[in-house]
């Protein structure tokens, strides 16, 4: 079976797949802090992961992931002043997005899904999507999904996961979610000995610069990761592989 990434196949075959009308998926992540149990890469493995899996179900292409992002904002990725969290300004994050989208219009690819792992990569991708469709002007018939695969948790997984009250997805960081999925996809990644005990981050309805790294626990960790594991993953990444796959092949016009 030919592979679902875009490079571990042949520059020819790439191109027949996108003759053919291929989706193309660009996973969007960051190389931020995760806490002590998970690697910095996680939010570039996950949005990759998750991406190939819907590829899987509707013949799609995966790239290789953006995998530096927005700057970390203390309230939903611990911030900047965690060591290997490295980083893009908004303007050079936009730029690497715009270049992109105008380069898949350039091979042929009528339609893009950017699958966003990392929660601050938001509005600098939404601009670098509207930037290159201005470049390339109305003639151009590429379409462009954007999204962010959390979105796409039910309800009712979320309330099982969760029987305490789901901390909203901000403060989910490097927590049950991520920490579960990770175990589905890439559990080698995962050390739970090393899940910390820090209480969750509790903070103010406003923010202060230059940023008060006090009130992010020293872990990182934003609530806890205690009771995360893989059939919370299984569960999870169902509901986001098989919201994707429907909401891309309805826009698509796909069978999905």
């Amino acid at each position: 079976m030919t592979s679902v990434y875009m490079d571990q196949i042949s520059w020819v075959e790439y191109q027949q797949r996108v003759n053919d009308g291929t989706v193309v998926f660009l996973p969007c992540g960051a190389t931020e802090q995760h806490g002590p149990h998970l690697p910095l890469g996680t939010d570039a493995l996950l949005s990759t992961a998750i991406s190939a899996d819907v590829a899987g179900r509707l013949g799609g292409i995966v790239a290789p992931a953006l995998a530096y992002g927005y700057k970390s904002q203390p309230k939903c990725g611990g911030g900047q002043h965690f060591c290997g969290t490295t980083s893009l300004d908004g303007g050079t994050l936009t730029a690497l997005v715009q270049d992109a989208v105008r380069e898949f219009a350039r091979h042929g690819v009528k339609r893009l899904v950017l699958v966003l792992g990392h929660y601050e990569n938001q509005w600098f991708v939404a601009e670098g999507i509207q930037l290159a469709l201005r470049e390339l002007g109305p003639s151009c018939d590429l379409r462009v999904m954007r999204l962010e695969h959390w979105d796409f948790c039910q309800e009712t997984t979320l309330t099982d996961i969760f029987p305490d009250g789901f901390p909203g997805f901000a403060l989910e960081h490097a927590a049950v979610i991520e920490t579960s999925l990770m175990l589905h996809y890439h559990p080698n990644l995962v050390s739970l000995e090393r899940i910390p005990n820090d209480p969750p981050a509790d903070f103010p309805p406003y923010d202060i610069y230059p940023s008060r790294t006090e009130w992010v626990p020293p872990s990182g960790v934003l609530s806890s990761a205690k009771g995360s594991d893989a059939e919370k993953g299984r569960r999870l990444a169902s509901d986001i592989v098989g919201g994707i796959a429907s909401a891309v092949a309805t826009e698509f016009g796909l069978e999905s």
